[in-house]
C-alpha cells in the first residue's frame, strides 16, 4: 500500500512539474509560491550607514511616513501568520498550508488548528491526490473486493480521501489541541543537505509544542493509528486485521515524510529554476546583441557628398 501511494504521489507531483515547465515563463513564475510567513524586503545598500543615521537622530523624532512605508511590520499574531500560510503551494498545486519557516511562530489556538485542518482538507489538492491513488489501485485491483468499473473506483477514491481526512482530523486538529502540539511543519531552510533531509524525515515523529519546546509528535502518530482503526468500518473484511490497521497508520505517517521532504527542498528547486531561466535570458540577449552588432558592421556605408562649390 505504501509503495502504491508513493508511486501515485510521485506521479502527480512530477506531472505538475512537467506542466509547469511547459507553461510560459510568466505563468510559471506566478505559480512559484514560496512559504510566505517571513517577508523578505530588500535590504538597504548600506545597512551600517542607515543605522548610524538613525542613531544620530533625536530620540523624540518619529520616522517619516516614507520611512515607515519602506519598513513593513512583520506579522505578530497567529492570525496574520495563518493568513499568509493559507496561500502557500508547491508546484502551484500542492497545498502547503501546514508549513512555516518562522521558528518563533506564534502558537495556534485550538480554533485555528481546526481551521487550518479544514482549509487543508477541502483544498483541491487532497482530492486530486486521492483520485490518482484510487486510479493506481484500480489498475492493480487493490483491494480486489471493491471490484472494477466506476463503482470500484468510487469506493477506492472514497477510502483514500477518508483515510487522509480522518487521520488529519485527529492528528492535526483534535490531538494537537488536547496535547498542545503544533501541527505545522517548521522548515529548516539552511544547513547541509543531510541535516535538512534528516530534519524533514523526522518531522512526522518530532514536533514543536505550544510552549516553544520540542518533543515527540504523539498527535501525528496516534492520530494516524486512530484513523486507520476507524477505516476498518469501510474497508473490506480482508483488510481489517491488526497488521493491516497498523500498516495503514504507518503508511500515512510515511507519506508525511515524503511531503515534508518535498516542501523542505522546494525553495531550492525554485531558486535553481530561476537561475537557469535568468542564464538562458542572458545568453539569448547576448546572442541578439551579437547579431545586431554584426548586422550593423556589414551594412553598406552611404558615401557623404561634398557640398557644391559656390560660383
Amino acid at each position: 500500500m505504501f509503495q502504491n501511494r508513493c508511486l501515485a504521489f510521485t506521479s502527480l507531483v512530477f506531472a505538475s512539474l512537467l506542466a509547469a515547465h511547459a507553461a510560459p515563463a510568466q505563468a510559471i513564475d506566478a505559480h512559484l509560491t514560496l512559504p510566505a510567513d517571513i517577508p523578505a524586503p530588500s535590504l538597504p545598500d548600506a545597512p551600517s550607514a542607515t543605522l548610524e543615521q538613525q542613531n544620530q537622530q533625536p530620540a523624540q523624532a518619529s520616522p517619516a511616513p516614507s520611512q515607515r512605508a519602506q519598513s513593513p511590520a512583520a506579522p505578530v499574531s497567529a492570525e496574520d501568520q495563518l493568513k499568509l500560510q493559507e496561500h502557500q503551494r508547491v508546484f502551484g498545486v500542492m497545498a502547503a498550508f501546514n508549513t512555516t519557516r518562522n521558528r518563533d511562530a506564534v502558537p495556534l489556538t485550538p480554533g485555528q488548528k481546526f481551521r487550518l485542518f479544514f482549509k487543508s482538507q477541502t483544498d483541491p489538492w487532497p482530492f486530486g491526490l486521492a483520485a490518482v491513488v484510487a486510479g493506481y489501485n484500480q489498475a492493480t485491483d487493490s483491494p480486489s473486493e471493491y471490484g472494477q468499473g466506476m463503482e470500484g473506483y468510487a469506493k477506492r477514491f472514497g477510502a483514500n480521501y477518508a483515510d487522509a481526512f480522518i487521520g488529519n482530523f485527529w492528528g492535526n486538529a483534535v490531538l494537537p489541541s488536547l496535547w498542545h502540539e503544533d501541527p505545522r511543519y517548521f522548515q529548516k531552510g539552511t544547513g547541509s543537505f543531510t541535516s535538512r533531509f534528516l530534519w524533514a524525515a523526522t518531522a512526522t515523529v518530532w514536533c514543536r509544542r505550544d510552549n516553544g519546546s520540542w518533543g515527540p509528535n504523539y498527535s501525528n502518530v496516534v492520530g494516524n493509528l486512530i484513523g486507520a482503526s476507524i477505516a476498518n468500518v469501510y474497508y473490506p473484511e480482508s483488510e481489517r486485521t491488526v497488521t493491516d490497521t497498523v500498516t495503514r497508520g504507518l503508511t500515512v505517517t510515511a507519506e508525511g515524510v515524503v511531503g515534508a521532504e518535498v516542501i523542505e527542498f522546494w525553495p531550492d528547486i525554485v531558486r535553481h529554476y530561476r537561475r537557469k531561466q535568468a542564464a538562458k535570458a542572458a545568453r539569448r540577449t547576448a546572442q541578439e546583441d551579437a547579431v545586431a552588432a554584426g548586422a550593423s558592421s556589414t551594412s553598406p556605408q552611404t558615401p557623404t557628398q561634398a557640398p557644391a562649390a559656390k560660383p
